[in-house]
């Protein structure tokens, strides 16, 4: 018997921010706010799903 494991549909995004060039990783599916570590901008906001980005977003890890 094989167990079938399923892939994540949840990632982890790059984004840099819009006010201080800060780069920071955030995850896709945040359930709160996401401020920028340097200044405190927010860089993404929850929706109950996928968090909506208001950065940049450089790059999609896996």
């Amino acid at each position: 018997m094989t167990d079938i494991i399923k892939e994540p549909t949840s990632k982890f995004i790059k984004v840099r921010c819009p006010k201080c060039k800060n780069e920071q990783i955030i995850f896709g599916k945040s359930s709160s706010t996401i401020n920028c570590l340097v200044c405190g901008k927010v860089l993404a906001e929850a929706t109950g799903g996928k968090t909506k980005v208001k950065a940049r977003i450089l790059e999609v890890l896996e």
